[in-house]
């Protein structure tokens, strides 16, 4: 089945380790919704991808029998891959080779954003077929003023919050990093939604894409920032970026035990179950 809006059909995989530096066993947290009951985040991750419209198919890459256990244990598809993966797109690219040609898009939905807004991956599925020079799309959505204060805050305390996008005139990519980009003056900063935009977790890729990035050796500032998304631009790599209309939600990822609360005060006050 395909987008319905598209030319291209597009498979969604979850990447998701359990090795994690600054968080292990995250895909294994239980987080609580709406109703109280506890779903780990590999199911919530599971749950967004399966209200996406169109997908041929979604997977869950991992190294881990743990995590395949606990995906197999409420009917999701696992595809085991290597714990050589440095990261998402490279355990993408090694469940896609295993898969073979599901699909025209690869989309990573990555396993710690259970809170993405599921209308935008066949957005990243349309934003490829209309910029046919990008290799890869992805989203961002302007931030609000308390997104904003949560990442300066993560910043000021030395932790890894989200990331931030800085994007061309054209809707190109020029940087992304886990500081706090661009620097804002206190008068654009007291802005109810500042001049900040906070990356998504999700990518779609043309096969090719995935085929170049596991072909080139990670970039110096890759392995700085810990963003893989970085080596497509060290490369010259197009990158479009779907940017989004704030969202009436805070898009939180769990990056860190004390966004665990965060995360559950968004999803009961969503009535997500």
């Amino acid at each position: 089945m395909t987008s319905p809006n598209s030319g291209n059909s597009f498979a969604i995989i979850i990447p998701a380790r359990f090795a994690s530096s600054r968080y292990p066993g995250k895909p294994l947290v239980r987080l609580a919704g709406a109703t109280g009951e506890e779903r780990s985040l590999i199911r919530r991750s599971w749950d967004c991808a399966m209200g996406v419209p169109g997908a041929a198919g979604v997977w869950v890459a991992t190294d881990d029998d743990r995590i395949a256990a606990e995906v197999e244990s409420f009917g999701g598809q696992v595809v085991m891959t290597s714990p050589d993966c440095a990261n998402g797109t490279e355990r993408c690219a090694e469940a896609i080779a295993t898969l073979g040609p599901v699909a025209d898009v690869v989309v990573n939905l990555q396993g710690d954003a259970p809170l993405s807004p599921a209308g935008v991956v066949p957005a990243l599925v349309e934003r490829l077929s209309a910029d046919p020079e990008a290799i890869m799309a992805t989203p961002a959505v302007r931030a609000s003023r308390t997104v904003y204060e949560h990442l300066v805050q993560d910043q000021a305390e030395g932790r890894v919050g989200g990331t931030t996008a800085v994007i061309d005139g054209r809707g190109r990519a020029l940087y992304f990093s886990k500081r706090v980009l661009p620097y804002l003056p206190a008068e654009a900063a007291a802005r109810e939604f500042p001049p900040v935009h906070l990356h998504l977790g999700l990518y779609a890729y043309r096969r090719a894409a995935l085929e170049r990035y596991v072909a080139a050796p990670p970039c110096e500032l890759e392995l700085l920032e810990g963003l893989e998304q970085l080596r497509f631009l060290d490369l010259g790599l197009p990158v479009s970026v779907v940017t989004l209309d704030p969202l009436s939600w805070d898009a939180i990822e769990l990056n860190n035990p004390g966004d665990k609360p965060v995360i559950e005060r968004i999803l009961k006050a969503r009535g997500i179950a």
